[in-house]
């Protein structure tokens, strides 16, 4: 069940998409092991580019300091940056966390860069609410639990902390900060979006995931 390179001279390009909680960081782990791809993050990218003190970084971290949003300009010079590298050209890619806006998804598209899929992870708002309603963080280990589908070990369930995150209505808010910006997004990507029913356990979403890609595919990259 993995991509057969051998089949598929262009190497694999994908984005991914899905509100919080959706799964969507398990899932990626998933893909990026099964097929072999580079996992670009946007949050991580920028991270990275600040600690390595690169020019685009540097610039970065002066918006950051003054409390200031990135630019739009700034964020997608990195992912460009990044996604030319040789390791993406030979391997492929799974864009993970970019683009969060329109804006940005328009300005990818407008660079030339081929993507074969954007994968969208669907979850009902109230299964959105139960997974974070139930998760805890152990402060002492960063370990994260779920008092339902993870539970911890009884005798650290007395120190374990709700994060802010995921408090009801932080959560209520960033459900609908990331419907009102996938909705701009799908709108310059509608051609290539794959929809992921994400309401049920990882292996079921990996399995539809692939199935819906090969068909999409006509089996050449499966």
């Amino acid at each position: 069940n993995s991509f057969c390179t051998l089949l598929a001279p262009m190497p694999l390009m994908l984005m991914i998409a899905g509100p919080p909680g959706s799964g969507k960081g398990t899932l990626c782990e998933k893909i990026v092991e099964a097929q072999g791809l580079v996992h670009i993050s946007g949050g991580d990218l920028l991270r990275a580019e600040i600690k390595q003190g690169t020019k685009l970084g540097m610039e970065a971290k002066g918006f950051m300091s003054r409390g200031e949003l990135v630019p739009d300009s700034l964020v997608i010079n990195m992912i460009l940056n990044r996604l030319r590298q040789p390791d993406v050209q030979k391997k492929g890619a799974l864009l993970d966390g970019f683009p969060r806006t329109g804006a940005q998804a328009t300005a990818l598209k407008a660079s030339g860069i081929r993507f074969d899929a954007m994968i969208v992870l669907e979850v009902p708002d109230e299964a959105l609410m139960e997974r974070s309603a139930g998760r805890r963080l152990d402060p002492q280990t960063g370990a994260i639990y779920h008092l339902k589908f993870k539970p911890p070990p009884a005798d650290i369930v007395s120190r374990l902390v709700i994060r802010p995150d995921d408090r009801p209505e932080k959560q209520r808010a960033r459900i609908a900060i990331y419907k009102e910006q996938v909705g701009s997004i799908l709108g310059v990507y509608e051609s290539i979006v794959i929809r992921v029913n994400a309401d049920q356990r990882i292996p079921a979403v990996f399995s539809e995931f692939q199935a819906k890609m090969r068909s999409r595919q006509g089996g050449s990259k499966l």
